[in-house]
């Protein structure tokens, strides 16, 4: 275990795998099947959506301010609570009355600026109890650990939605209740502060400006480097059509992604851990920009096994080096905060590819998506290599 306290650690990631198979499962596959019998029309559940999402990428930086001032645990258990609340709302009943649209919006909205806080403590978390030259293992295990759990929410739920749907609603409260019990335990946690040194005012707005310049350089990258995998979002289905692909067809090859992106991801995070982070960041990036170009030229179907191949290694050099950078970088004092400002950016740029794969969709098909995505990593190595590094000097992170 990357740990020094384990046990709180896989807590707060088995909480965060509870919420987003939750999370996922109501609002993608549970919510749109229901809504008939709660009286919402289809705009209405894109609005319950949006706002949800919406609530939680824009509150991550400030709710993590207050997780440093009231306790971590403290706000995580309103964040089950209201995803509780959320849950049972949207559970059609017998007889006429269901609730409004303004009640439900109002909890959608309330339990997404709660829910911002868990994604941020639970990476806080990963860095401030991570043993001593395993920081990027420790944050690279913690950002990854999710995955099943929300893709179980998307497909598990779907099935169960369409194959036996009296079940789906007690496996989601089950999986809910199981968060709330997990929040109780953690209800006593705070991360402890790193205090900055006292000085004279002038000194201290100057250490201020400092530290958070170190997460300012961080952000164009964020940006950025989300935007690109977003970029698939809104044509995946449209490829696969136009490739002539049917879902099964990608089992073997995402599996084997998957397993080589695991064995990437340990490898190249003891790299980070025994070097730098960029030891790992710098191939990551190159393999997956390499991996889009590659998506694009003609022929995909005949190597698709190449390509799934080389983009989870990429990506499991990525996911190691980008977090170990993160976790190098962020100032200790405002740690839950700081993160929270990086992950509210990234959840911007996943914001902003669907719309831009569309449009390079519509111009240029296949190869207009992931060259796009290609040229957009390619400037994200470069802003690395060069000015975000020169920053990273001014603002004395260690390099």
């Amino acid at each position: 275990m990357p740990w020094s306290q384990p046990a709180t650690v896989l807590r707060l990631m088995l909480l965060l795998m509870c919420s987003e198979f939750v999370r996922t499962g109501l609002l993608v596959s549970y919510l749109p099947l229901v809504a008939p019998g709660l009286r919402l029309t289809p705009g209405a559940v894109g609005l319950i959506f949006g706002l949800h999402y919406l609530a939680d990428a824009l509150a991550k930086g400030p709710v993590g301010v207050l997780t440093e001032r009231y306790g971590l645990g403290r706000v995580l258990l309103v964040g089950a609570l209201l995803g509780l609340a959320a849950l049972l709302l949207l559970h059609p009943s017998p007889g006429p009355s269901a609730p409004g649209i303004v009640l439900i919006s109002l909890v959608s909205v309330t339990w997404g600026l709660c829910y911002a806080a868990l994604w941020p403590g639970v990476m806080a978390a990963a860095q401030h109890y991570s043993r001593p030259g395993m920081t990027s293992r420790a944050l690279a295990v913690a950002s990854v650990s999710v995955a099943p759990a929300t893709l179980l929410g998307l497909l598990g739920v779907g099935q169960l939605m369409q194959r036996q749907p009296t079940l789906a609603f007690p496996v989601l409260l089950g999986a809910q209740l199981l968060a709330l019990l997990l929040a109780l335990s953690l209800l006593g946690l705070r991360l402890p502060r790193t205090a900055a040194p006292a000085s004279h005012s002038a000194t201290r707005r100057q250490n201020f400006r400092e530290r958070w310049g170190r997460v300012g350089v961080l952000l164009p990258a964020a940006l950025a480097q989300t935007t690109a995998p977003g970029l698939l979002a809104t044509v995946f289905y449209p490829l696969l059509g136009r490739l002539g692909l049917h879902l099964s067809q990608l089992i073997a090859p995402v599996l084997l992604g998957v397993v080589v992106g695991l064995a990437a991801l340990w490898a190249f995070g003891r790299l980070a851990d025994r070097r730098h982070p960029r030891a790992a960041l710098t191939p990551g990036l190159l393999l997956l920009a390499l991996g889009f170009f590659m998506a694009g030229l003609p022929g995909l179907p005949d190597r698709l096994l190449l390509v799934t191949s080389l983009v989870g290694v990429a990506y499991g050099a990525f996911i190691a080096g980008w977090n170990g950078l993160v976790g190098h970088t962020l100032p200790a004092e405002y740690r839950a905060a700081a993160w929270g400002t990086v992950m509210a950016v990234e959840s911007l740029g996943y914001a902003i590819g669907p719309v831009l794969g569309g449009v390079m969709w519509a111009a240029y098909g296949q190869a207009g998506v992931f060259w796009c995505g290609a040229g957009i990593l390619l400037l994200v190595e470069g802003y690395y290599l060069w000015p975000g590094r020169a920053v990273m000097r001014r603002t004395q992170i260690s390099d």
